[in-house]
């Protein structure tokens, strides 16, 4: 891969292929600013039973979740909009205004939901706005996925392509373990119904007071859209087979992280645990997404994509049956957060599926191809995982529906990820070297 120029302060990779400090603090910032995007996108599905009992009361508390959780999927109908828009626009005029762009947007969105009355003191006005301010959050994350993964990918020296661009998820990950660790702190100091009437808004203004810093810090970031890399990189050519196996990946890895995600509402509304416990599900969910997002980008550049998909994502879907049976037999804090972790460590290690998928893509398109194979995927999968999952419980009664639906999703995304081909460059070049020819493929 060509050195990338930091047209911000002139550094680039130095010859041993390593990042000067500040590329690495630059490295960080996005991945920092990606983590507090995802943090305002998903607090929403944590404190789903709390926001459903503010603005769609009902007198079934399963009914009012239905119908929050409707409203949370709502949400990634946005997402497609943004990718096409937000991501074509990221390969136009570059990744970082694409990126400051939809950080402004989650900004609005976050204060509407967080300073929207609720439902019995202005009515239906309250519901509307809800839906409304998820659309819009929909649009910035929809957004934000593709010129991000690009700046990660192509800033990144090549035998460490899989690491940085791993940061996309495993900051995702910090999104989780800080709603999670918000959670935990809220329902520890306040009672249920303070929870419901001002708790939950409390978690969203956390998120909003950062979003600044964020946006600052993203200003000061380089372009890795223009230079000498980008024509380098326009011999990469354009196929549908990555796009179309990439849906079905990240289809399937959007299940997991939504069904695992949904451990938290799951726990307290159908197992009845309490909500510390519950809450505490997704600090562990979100601390297995960090370590083992990135130890799985950096392994796949030392062993390749490939087998750091399909091992674990074979692992995971062995496990899911047993450890839900585990989960509803014993109904305990122990049990409940060793499965969180374990599923969420094998489950998070498909961060390489993304991975190849990036790699595969052109520069000259990758922020909106990526940007919008990945906002389909999840808008179809994501958005509708918690809302089927409790649907299916609700009308069959059977409280195993989290598994069989996650086992289906796990197959699916495994089978995707078995017809994927090798993008690690220290594969490819070992092959072409077996061939005796030069090794292709670029960034």
């Amino acid at each position: 891969m060509a050195a990338v120029e930091d047209v911000s302060s002139g550094s680039i990779p130095t010859s041993d292929g390593t990042l000067p400090p500040v590329l690495k603090r630059q490295i960080a910032a996005v991945a920092v600013g990606n983590a507090l995007e995802f943090y305002d996108f998903t607090t929403y599905a944590y404190f789903a039973k709390q926001i459903g009992e503010s603005f769609f009361p009902s007198h079934s508390p399963l009914v009012s979740l239905m119908a929050s959780l409707a409203a949370f999927g709502i949400g990634f109908a946005g997402r497609p909009v943004g990718a096409i828009l937000i991501g074509a626009y990221g390969d136009r005029v570059g990744r970082k205004p694409a990126m400051l762009l939809s950080f402004g947007l989650m900004g609005i969105a976050i204060l509407m939901l967080a300073f929207t009355p609720s439902f019995a003191a202005i009515g239906l006005a309250a519901p509307v706005i809800v839906v409304l301010a998820r659309l819009l959050q929909g649009v910035a994350v929809g957004g934000d996925v593709g010129p991000t993964t690009a700046f990660l990918l192509e800033a990144a020296p090549e035998a460490q392509r899989g690491f940085y661009t791993s940061l996309q998820y495993s900051s995702q990950g910090v999104s989780t373990l800080l709603g999670g660790l918000v959670g935990v702190a809220l329902t520890n100091l306040l009672d249920p119904q303070a929870l419901t009437d001002y708790g939950w808004r409390i978690a969203f203004l956390l998120g909003a007071s950062i979003l600044p810093i964020g946006f600052i810090i993203r200003r000061a970031l380089p372009e890795t859209l223009h230079g000498d890399a980008a024509a380098s990189s326009d011999s990469q050519q354009w196929s549908w087979r990555p796009v179309v196996l990439g849906f079905f990946v990240l289809g399937g890895a959007t299940v997991g992280f939504y069904v695992l995600a949904y451990l938290t509402t799951y726990a307290s509304v159908v197992l009845h645990m309490k909500a510390n416990v519950s809450f505490a599900a997704t600090v562990v969910f979100g601390l297995a997404n960090i370590i083992f997002s990135a130890l799985a980008g950096a392994l796949s550049d030392r062993f390749g994509r490939w087998p750091l998909m399909v091992i674990p994502r074979a692992l995971f879907t062995l496990g899911i049956y047993p450890a839900f049976v585990l989960i509803v037999h014993n109904r305990d804090a122990l049990t409940l957060l060793g499965a969180a972790f374990i599923l969420g460590a094998l489950g998070q290690m498909g961060v390489t599926g993304f991975v190849a998928l990036s790699e595969a893509l052109p520069k000259r398109v990758r922020s909106a191809a990526l940007a919008t194979t990945y906002a389909v995927a999840i808008s179809i999968f994501g958005g509708t995982t918690q809302f089927n999952v409790t649907w299916l419980i609700v009308h069959t009664g059977d409280v195993m529906m989290p598994a069989y639906y996650l086992t289906v999703a796990a197959i699916v995304s495994l089978v995707a990820m078995a017809m994927m081909h090798e993008t690690a460059p220290v594969i490819l070049r070992r092959r072409a070297l077996a061939r005796g020819r030069p090794a292709s493929g670029g960034a």
